[in-house]
């Protein structure tokens, strides 16, 4: 009998996977499988070889699942790459339309009523927690609505574990409004969230940009008139 079954052979019984004894004898399974023809294995060896098996075959589901989870993610990122391309530049049409949009799905639209009627006053009024969307707003607000400076007003939401003064620095950075024109800080937990948000979820709180202007809030809202 040569050497390197004999070795194959006791490999094999006890418990040895077809892998593990190619890979110690350097023996190709198609000759293992003859080797082995009719071999009879103990209940232990039989079970170390599906162990094996399962082990073995766990591994590579999960050796899969990352790879897929890993081509998912860079999938994702090429398609968001490209899809950033294609906005390309903003024209004035675009950021009206933007601003306009942005006002309908965010912006306050309530009329204000006092004894019953409803007045005809109001000021533009726009919250979020975005830092991005907030500054696309006020991109709208002094391009193509040409509000003056000294009329944009902000005021901030806090919560509990947020730090006043360092949030106001951060908002006057991203907003370019000078700290002397953030009027109010909220503190405290809105109504809809009951205090059931996670603590972080927002992590500068939220801003209300203002601008009390009625005839400019009339315009407005005639703008999301014409986008109906």
């Amino acid at each position: 009998m040569r050497t390197d079954k004999n070795q194959a052979l006791k490999l094999r019984l006890a418990g040895r996977s077809y892998n593990e004894i190619t890979k110690t004898l350097s023996v190709p399974k198609s000759t293992l499988s003859g080797w082995f023809t009719g071999l009879e294995l103990s209940t232990k060896a039989q079970s170390r070889i599906r162990e094996r098996v399962h082990s073995g075959s766990l591994a590579g589901l999960i050796n899969r699942n990352k790879r897929q989870t890993h081509l998912a993610k860079q999938r994702a990122q090429n398609t968001r790459t490209v899809a950033q391309k294609e906005i390309g530049h903003l024209s004035s049409r675009d950021l009206l339309v933007l601003g306009v949009a942005l006002y309908w799905a965010e912006g306050y639209k309530r009329p204000i009523i006092k004894n019953g009627k409803a007045r005809t006053y109001h000021s533009v009024s726009l919250t979020n927690s975005d830092p991005y969307l907030v500054k696309v707003f006020l991109k709208f607000l002094r391009k193509t609505c040409a509000v003056a400076e000294t009329k944009i007003i902000a005021s901030v939401r806090i919560y509990q574990h947020q730090n006043e003064q360092h949030l106001l620095k951060f908002w006057s950075k991203i907003t370019n409004i000078p700290q002397s024109q953030f009027k109010k800080f909220y503190y405290g937990i809105s109504k809809s969230s009951q205090g059931k948000r996670p603590f972080n979820i927002l992590p500068y709180g939220t801003i209300q940009i203002s601008v009390y202007d009625s005839s400019l809030y009339h315009r407005i809202m005639g703008w999301i008139e014409g986008l109906k």
